[in-house]
């Protein structure tokens, strides 16, 4: 297991005492809940946002190249709005080193806000995750993985709600055409999500992502989708065009703008 930055020498009181204030920046910054500042999102999510102490899974809707990207900037981006406070970061970590840095950094996390971990293999992964959790000084940690049991999941939660950490784990696919989201999980809330067609340029040129983003389940709250675009370089979603201008013109109920967007 390699762990980057490291620490060679035991810190020093003022080191120790510089950690605190940090640690206590991030909870404050972070907050209870993130909300994703869509409305017919956040009015469907139980708390109105993503719980900034609970466990959230990922996935991609298939094992595609594409629908994997999708799923991994769409953690990034969770991952950049938890650490949009300055001088924190996130842990992620990982089995085999593939990230693109730069397609992280147009989702808003760039370098100076990520660190990264590498393990032997998932169960080594998880543990150092459980220990980055409780120590709470992370803005968030971020795991990809490809089997975490049930007793993974619990005890990845119990340490996130000890640690007032949120934690992603993205589960990539183990086998093709089996979804990661059909194992059993703890988890708050479970994502899934597809790649779409972005929309059309009045000019030549490629469009904004789009993405299908569907929550499979929520605790305290039913599962919906959302057609959204892609984040930007702040690691926020939005509505299509078209769906933002109808939702003005039409009013109605988040309700019926989920319906009208998907």
């Amino acid at each position: 297991m390699t762990v980057a930055p490291s620490l060679s020498s035991r810190p020093s009181a003022e080191q120790l005492a510089t950690l605190r204030e940090a640690v206590a920046r991030v909870a404050a910054a972070r907050g209870p809940v993130l909300p994703f500042g869509i409305g017919p999102l956040d009015h469907s999510l139980a708390g109105g946002g993503l719980d900034g102490a609970g466990l959230h899974e990922v996935a991609g809707a298939s094992a595609s190249w594409s629908d994997d990207a999708a799923a991994t900037l769409f953690v990034a981006g969770i991952a950049a709005r938890f650490a949009a406070a300055p001088g924190v970061s996130v842990l992620w970590a990982l089995t085999r080193f593939d990230l693109y840095a730069p397609a992280l950094e147009q989702a808003g996390l760039g370098p100076g806000a990520i660190l990264y971990a590498q393990g032997k293999d998932d169960r080594d992964l998880l543990m150092m995750c459980e220990d980055a959790l409780r120590d709470g000084a992370l803005a968030c940690v971020v795991a990809e993985v490809k089997a975490a049991d049930q007793t993974a999941t619990r005890r990845l939660q119990l340490a996130a709600s000890e640690g007032k950490t949120p934690m992603l784990l993205y589960r990539r696919y183990r086998r093709y055409g089996q979804c990661p989201l059909a194992d059993p999980s703890l988890a708050m809330t479970r994502w899934r999500i597809a790649t779409l067609p972005s929309g059309r340029l009045a000019t030549p040129g490629v469009g904004r992502g789009r993405w299908n983003v569907e929550l499979v389940r929520q605790r305290s709250g039913p599962p919906f989708s959302l057609e959204l675009e892609a984040c930007d370089d702040q690691g926020r979603l939005a509505l299509p065009s078209a769906a933002r201008h109808r939702a003005a013109a039409d009013g109605g109920t988040a309700s019926d703008a989920i319906e009208r967007a998907a």
